[in-house]
């Protein structure tokens, strides 16, 4: 299962660098693809995973999903 979700607040490759450990730190996620310059974060899973577990590892990473 492939999903995407925009991330706001990325600047730098530290910033992909974080957001692709938060991600892959949530149960279920498989592989992380950050794209820095359109904010475009697409992860696999094997599984459905809980949007709200996506959404803490953002914030707790520093940043923010796109609304």
């Amino acid at each position: 299962m492939t999903e995407t979700i925009h991330v706001t607040g990325m600047s730098c490759e530290h910033c992909v660098r974080a957001v692709t450990a938060a991600l892959s730190a949530v149960e279920g996620v498989s592989s992380v693809d950050v794209h820095l310059d359109s904010g475009v974060v697409t992860f696999e899973s094997a599984r459905p995973v809980d949007g709200s577990a996506i959404a803490a590892a953002i914030d707790e990473a520093g940043y923010e999903l796109a609304r």
